[in-house]
């Protein structure tokens, strides 16, 4: 049922907070839809209040670390606005991880609680959580020394028989009995604006994935932000087919929709037909994604037989869109006012975004202009002396939306965050005499395919473990369908042989799917600078050379 009153957009609220708010203010205006299930405001701030109770019972605290591992499930928003509530952290964990990165994440992360469902194919999460011992009685010393996992609660009617390591979800409903609403309300009322609410992993520029800590501060007015830049009111729906672990799901999709009064339309996982038959079913207004995604619904078969004509906006974000994508978008897909966005995590994450009227050029060619309250320069990448407008150098950022800082890492806090507040992109950009950002390259090394960071060292510690290997560097290479994948230079041992295909399924298994090489270039040595630094821009310029001339 649609709003009686007009909403104003809201902001500046704890993340549980903002729930218990749309309930008051537009009670019966659906919220979260699924084709099972339909909830309104205050029927998901209902359930978001018997899952935290549920939680408290169980044990966790304020300020702990709760790792969820799942799909696009519905209890992933219940569990978003649930843990919110009682002052615990959100830490998000990529669904296409595998056991070692996984197991990184968790001991990283310090988390005390694991949230998960069976897993998605080939990787069986709770296999993994075995393995590591995970399941094991809490009270068992091998639980104790391998990880600081207390409990696993699972989701899902697949739970594997005779597993007394893993709690039912349902449970939490049973154990929320034990806590009053007094005993809920006085948890959430010392959860304050600005403590840490979320944790994201991201890759940087050397070393493994670093959790980068939000606030609510951070992610609700920055979704509020992205939000209004569309002009999103209650009578939006949104088609959210992005994964929730990422920033692009639960603070572009979820808060920034929510914050100004609409309704999540998820997708469990990314199927381009599904997503198609959602916006047909649901009547979406909203469709966010990466240009691949996009890409996947117009090359669907059975596009023409579906009606998307109801859509009118959203964001494409992670890979630059090329121009003939965009005009299909908003030719073929009937989105107007598609807008372009420009961010990374550990700016909550958004920092530029294109405007719903702006040119088929500046949506393509770049990536807007700053968010409001947010401030954006370009330095001298050695430096870090501003430089005049139209001269390219490294593209910094300040305002509300700079994260806390890395978890447990001061290190590379101080590395990423000036004393100034200015947090550097590692990205080469110019910004121009309108305002408008063009990102021209990369300082840092990051590999983004199809939206997903990736670091080329883990990449490079993985094919260095193979015995054939004396030395890898890995690096991107552009691909129409992604954008860049990832590819390879190595030498080999002497006397040793392999085949790229052969380094290729030695990585399979280690390595989450979008990480994997996916060409391998042999070389006998490594151009250098200088101080003795392999030189990785030349790498891709070889290599990109060498995959030409075999199109040819």
């Amino acid at each position: 049922m649609p709003q009686t009153a007009p909403f104003r957009p809201v902001r500046d609220l704890p993340v549980g907070a903002l729930l218990t708010h749309l309930a008051e203010v537009l009670p019966d205006q659906e919220a979260l839809v699924y084709p099972s299930r339909r909830l309104s405001f205050a029927d998901l701030e209902r359930e978001a209040r018997v899952i935290a109770k549920g939680l408290m019972a169980a044990g966790v605290g304020a300020g702990e670390r709760v790792a969820l591992w799942a799909t696009n499930v519905p209890e992933w928003v219940v569990l978003q606005f649930a843990l919110a509530k009682i002052g615990a952290i959100l830490v998000t964990v990529n669904t296409s991880f595998r056991a070692g990165e996984f197991e990184y994440l968790l001991r990283q992360s310090a988390s005390s609680t694991v949230i998960t469902i069976r897993g998605v194919k080939p990787t069986d999460y709770v296999a993994i959580l075995e393995a590591l011992g995970a399941l094991t009685a809490a009270d068992a010393p091998t639980r104790a020394s391998a990880l600081r996992v207390e409990r696993v609660i699972y989701i899902g009617d697949d739970r594997p028989a005779g597993d007394d390591g893993l709690m039912p979800y349902p449970r939490l409903r049973a154990l929320a009995s034990e806590i009053s609403d007094d005993a809920l309300d006085a948890r959430s009322a010392a959860v304050g604006v600005d403590d840490v609410i979320n944790m994201q992993y991201t890759s940087g520029t050397t070393g493994f994935p670093k959790g980068v800590m939000l606030s609510s501060r951070n992610i609700v007015n920055n979704g509020f932000a992205l939000g209004a830049g569309l002009a999103l009111t209650p009578g939006d729906r949104l088609c959210l087919c992005v994964p929730l672990f990422h920033c692009f799901g639960c603070v572009i999709g979820v808060l920034g929709t929510f914050t100004h009064g609409g309704c999540l339309c998820p997708v469990e996982r990314f199927e381009p037909r599904a997503v198609l038959e959602t916006i047909e079913r649901e009547r979406c207004t909203v469709i966010h994604g990466v240009p691949t995604m996009f890409r996947a619904m117009l090359e669907e078969p059975d596009f023409d037989n579906l009606d998307v004509t109801s859509l009118r906006t959203g964001i494409m974000a992670g890979a630059p869109c090329p121009e003939p994508l965009m005009r299909r978008v908003i030719g073929d897909m009937h989105v107007p006012e598609m807008t372009i966005a420009y961010g990374l995590t550990e700016a909550s994450p958004g920092v530029t975004a294109t405007a719903r009227d702006d040119s088929v050029a500046h949506r393509t060619q770049t990536v807007g202009r700053k968010l409001p309250e947010v401030e954006v320069r370009i330095v001298d990448p050695a430096t870090k002396q501003p430089l005049p407008s139209g001269e390219r150098g490294e593209l910094q950022t300040r305002g509300y939306h700079v994260m806390q800082g890395y978890y447990d890492n001061p290190e590379a806090t101080a590395a990423a965050i000036d004393p100034d507040g200015w947090l550097n992109t590692g990205d080469q950009a110019l910004i121009d005499r309108d305002g408008y950002v063009r990102v021209t390259g990369r300082i840092k090394d990051l590999i983004i395919s199809g939206g997903e960071n990736i670091d080329p060292s883990e990449v490079e510690a993985c094919l260095r473990a193979h015995p054939a290997i004396a030395d890898a560097y890995a690096y991107a290479v552009t691909d129409e369908q992604w954008g860049e994948r990832v590819a390879a230079a190595v030498r080999l041992e002497a006397g040793a042989s392999a085949t790229a295909d052969e380094l290729i399924a030695a990585c399979d298994g280690k390595l989450a799917g979008f990480k994997l090489p996916r060409a391998i270039r042999f070389v006998e040595e490594y151009p250098m600078t200088a101080s003795g630094k392999v030189q990785k821009f030349k790498l891709r310029e070889l290599h990109e050379a060498e995959l030409a001339g075999s199109e040819t």
